[in-house]
């Protein structure tokens, strides 16, 4: 994995989501590893494969996704999903309401990971 150094002459009040996602379209521009690879990464680690699964169903909230998915961690859980949501995986609507009401939803390139995730499903139902 390419590793992107913050430029120091960025000003330091500079918002953390806009120095993710500029850190993130950097490596992108500049990736060179087999597509294989940099698939594996988008969909790497339990939670995430997870979080693609329930969203495969549908638009969900942060407290449904809590609750399917037994054992993460609230901190996990949103970090997961700002990573998705950098990598244009999922979308994140915040609606003006008290309380608040955020809901998560795959854009069309997560909805592509359905096939990846329903061959990992049959796959375990084969073989685990």
């Amino acid at each position: 994995m390419s590793v992107v150094k913050p430029d120091s002459t960025q000003p330091s009040n500079v918002n953390s989501q806009q120095q993710r996602t500029s850190s993130y379209d950097a490596r992108v521009q500049t990736d060179v590893r087999c597509t294989v690879e940099r698939a594996a990464e988008v969909i790497s680690g339990k939670w995430t494969t997870l979080i693609l699964r329930d969203l495969l169903s549908g638009t969900k909230r942060f407290g449904e996704l809590r609750h399917s998915l037994t054992g993460i961690s609230p901190k996990t859980l949103t970090d997961r999903l700002r990573d998705l949501e950098e990598q244009d995986i999922l979308t994140r609507t915040i609606y003006p309401e008290v309380p608040p009401r955020v809901e998560y939803t795959l854009t069309d390139k997560g909805r592509a990971l359905g096939a990846v995730i329903q061959a990992m499903a049959q796959w375990g139902e084969r073989w685990t």
